[in-house]
């Protein structure tokens, strides 16, 4: 039964975003993934998509899917470019990992406008400025 599944409580694993220059030296927004626990992570799914409004019209975003066999302890990897016309929706990230054998999940949303520089704090682990949700 439904009641009897227990879902572990996912501490220690946040996403950020960071602007960064991409391979052509251009200032760019990227999505990342941050393990701070001195577990591994295994079998990395995450599903991004965005939805909301803008100018009165309910917009989404096409839904990407990105996989991660193993992201090591007290590490990090960057997950996909993030365009900024994308800003004034809500921005979904859905994570599941395999920990000692228990699949757990969470679910991370950076609320619309809040992919702003004036939310910038600093990141965990990577030294580095950007948008924070643990």
């Amino acid at each position: 039964m439904k009641k009897d599944i227990t879902q572990p409580k996912v501490e220690g694993v946040s996403m950020a975003v960071v602007r960064e220059p991409d391979a052509e030296g251009e200032q760019a927004w990227y999505v990342y993934l941050i393990n701070e626990q001195a577990a591994a992570l295994e079998n990395v799914l995450i599903s991004s998509r965005g939805f909301g409004e803008i100018d009165g019209e309910q917009r989404s975003t096409s839904e990407m899917r990105h996989h991660l066999e193993r992201l090591g302890p007290k590490s990090w990897a960057r997950i996909e470019r993030i365009m900024e016309e994308v800003f004034p929706l809500s921005n979904q990230y859905w994570l599941s990992f395999y920990q000692n054998g228990v699949i757990h999940d969470r679910r991370y949303i950076f609320l619309a406008g809040s992919i702003d520089e004036a939310n910038f704090t600093r990141l965990p682990l990577m030294n580095v400025r950007g948008i924070l949700i643990q």
